[in-house]
């Protein structure tokens, strides 16, 4: 006979959203990247991901952050000029971070 599927194996499974880290470009789910937004007031960190504006994903880890900003992912990303506030701000967050993972090889 007919195979019987019952309503508790019909569960559907979530979807969870995937980002792509602009720096090292490996993709993870969205909660586990940090959310870098470019606002009229500059560039602001999103803990929430919901904050209205351009916004570029990167990895907790310092390599990724210093990457970005060194060498204009990040601004590229955004599609903006990052002014020396910015930047001043960014840095103050990479270095808040954890020592690097070693992960990025670029």
């Amino acid at each position: 006979m007919g195979l019987v599927v019952t309503k508790q194996q019909r569960r559907k499974v979530r979807h969870t959203p995937q980002r792509t880290c602009v720096a090292c470009r490996e993709t993870l789910a969205k909660k586990s990247l940090k959310r870098i937004v470019r606002t009229q007031n500059g560039v602001v960190l999103d803990p929430t991901g919901k904050i209205a504006g351009r916004g570029a994903y990167l990895h907790d880890s310092k390599s990724c952050w210093n990457l970005a900003i060194s060498k204009g992912i990040l601004a590229r990303s955004l599609k903006t000029e990052l002014t020396p506030e910015d930047l001043e701000k960014l840095t103050a967050w990479m270095n808040e971070l954890p020592e690097s993972d070693g992960s990025v090889s670029l």
